[in-house]
């Protein structure tokens, strides 16, 4: 059993040190049990009587998105796969930087149902604005704002009614009228707000549909269920830059449309604003950003053959609604079961006059939103660079779409994991909280060291790392003992010797060591008492013994 001074020369055994330092072990063992069991448990709390609404990978409901990805997925033409490369991310979205090839990616964001924070918001404000990424949002809530308010768009957070834009469903022949149904009829690539009266009146044709690209001076109807209002503010920058980004209002709601904020349906109802100029879809462009990208090999780059600097745009598009996407609105078979029609001109006299065929004169019905969605999504790709590598634009696979599955509440047993990489991947590629995190570490690590016991022999127990113990008060009954104790190791170290030979000396031979007559009786006289007084001289006595001997 080792023994050690303290700071007035007495000896602690190190099973003290020991007991001390298990107790420190438990400690932070069990502190690390109860904090994996909160990291496991408490997400399920925040879920529990919460379901998953619009998964990309549920198809049990009209109301999930699953037909909108199976679309963009499996193309096939003359036997031959033409779809997108499609994936999903289930953590976060601030990875979009990351992504291989972001001037050719969709991150697709349906029906948020957990807040876009403002860290993910920089990164995909990042992502579209200096890597040409795409991007579609889809929300009937403020869930999106904080990513919105950056491009100058804000959601409403109540359903929009309009009395003329709204589309009437037939069950069991009844008709069903509900002015929270809405229409537009909206352009692909252009402000209709600049659009010609004659270009406005324009279905667009089967020949310009086939043949997408530049696809312009016409509309499509897309349909709405139960949407909410956009609101355009121009930036600041717009101001000072006008030519920075494209604007463009792809569809709007008529003037008479209003949002219930106050929950009565009253269009008369002064709280419940209605501007007039309710968008629907609104879509940014910005060109000219620069990426290295594989070019015609008569314009290839100094990286490698066929690799050079090109010009893409980066686009988001704002939906007003995630409901356009449901797989209820998405194929025109799924909605005429639910009572839609392809004209709704011909439903009856009362649709007459709420009518997209009041607005598109020639080839405007109505075959699902996906017609619409799809050329959208052609349309913001880059299929029609023509500084980008010909066999890259003629294959749709060498571009991804990814549904972002982390802005939706997932299941009560998953939630935890779920949650726990949306940390993870948050903390990993945030650079001040990255930093934030290692700095905490070695802080941790600094302080373990300053106060874990140093696995020695003995040591000093007058330890200014021990900065928030005190030693426990020792027994004035052995005092003597220890000043005792204390003489005879520092005569044994003095002469060198180990315990067990300083144990089998002779006490005349040990006397003969010592020399001095008050510490000798000290050493062995069984009967003598000291006082405290007496103790305190004894051992100055014993710290000047040996520097003269």
């Amino acid at each position: 059993m080792g023994l050690r001074p303290n700071r007035i020369g007495e000896w602690v055994t190190m099973s003290e040190d020991s007991s001390s330092e298990d107790q420190f072990n438990k400690r932070v063992l069990y502190s690390l049990v109860i904090t994996s069991i909160l990291l496991l448990i408490m997400p399920m709390f925040f879920v529990i009587g919460k379901e998953t609404a619009y998964s990309a990978y549920e198809k049990e409901d009209l109301y999930q998105v699953s037909d909108m990805r199976e679309s963009f997925e499996e193309e096939f033409v003359e036997s031959r796969n033409q779809g997108y490369y499609v994936a999903n991310t289930m953590s976060t979205p601030m990875l979009v930087n990351d992504w291989k090839d972001p001037h050719r990616t969709l991150l697709a964001i349906m029906g948020p149902e957990k807040p876009i924070d403002e860290t993910e918001a920089d990164e995909i404000y990042r992502f579209v604005t200096e890597k040409g990424g795409k991007v579609i949002v889809a929300s009937d809530n403020t869930n999106a704002n904080r990513l919105a308010s950056m491009f100058g768009i804000t959601f409403f957070d109540s359903p929009l009614y309009d009395e003329k834009q709204h589309w009437v469903y037939t069950q069991q022949s009844e008709q069903t009228i509900d002015w929270k149904n809405v229409w537009t009829a909206s352009s692909v690539g252009q402000d209709v707000d600049d659009m010609s009266p004659g270009a406005l009146m324009q279905g667009c044709t089967a020949f310009q549909i086939q043949n997408p690209d530049g696809l312009r001076d016409c509309r499509l109807p897309v349909m709405y269920k139960s949407p909410t209002g956009l609101k355009f503010e121009p930036l600041l920058k717009d101001i000072e830059e006008p030519d920075h980004r494209r604007v463009m209002t792809l569809g709007k709601a008529s003037p008479s449309a209003f949002i219930d904020i106050k929950g009565d349906g009253d269009a008369t109802n002064p709280e419940n604003p209605a501007p007039g100029d309710l968008r629907l879809m609104m879509r940014f462009d910005y060109p000219g950003i620069k990426v290295f990208d594989k070019t015609p090999v008569d314009d290839r780059g100094a990286f490698s053959a066929g690799v050079g600097e090109i010009e893409v745009t980066g686009s988001i598009v704002f939906v007003s609604d995630e409901e356009a996407f449901s797989n209820m609105l998405w194929e025109l078979d799924d909605a005429e079961e639910q009572g839609l029609s392809r004209d709704c001109s011909a439903i009856g006299d009362y649709t007459r006059n709420n009518c997209w065929t009041q607005e598109i004169l020639n080839n405007n019905d109505w075959n699902g939103n996906e017609r619409f969605f799809k050329l959208l999504v052609y349309d913001m790709m880059e299929f029609d660079n023509v500084n980008l590598s010909a066999p890259i634009r003629s294959d749709p696979g060498n571009f991804q779409i990814v549904f972002d599955e982390s802005r939706h509440v997932t299941g009560i047993i998953s939630a935890p994991f779920v949650e726990t990489m949306g940390t993870v991947v948050l903390l990993t590629s945030n650079q001040f909280l990255k930093w934030l995190v290692v700095l905490n570490v070695g802080l941790l690590l600094l302080v373990a060291m300053m106060v874990v016991p140093e696995k020695e022999n003995w040591r000093h127990v007058f330890d200014l790392t021990k900065f928030n113990q005190r030693p426990e008060k020792l027994d004035p009954a052995t005092y003597r003992d220890r000043v005792r104790r204390a003489l005879l190791t520092k005569v044994r170290i003095h002469h060198d010797l180990t315990r067990d030979q300083m144990a089998q000396t002779p006490p005349p031979e040990v006397q003969a060591m010592i020399g001095d007559p008050r510490l000798v009786e000290l050493a062995y006289s069984q009967s003598r008492t000291y006082t405290p007084q007496e103790l305190r001289k004894l051992m100055q006595a014993i710290r000047r013994w040996g520097k003269n001997n």
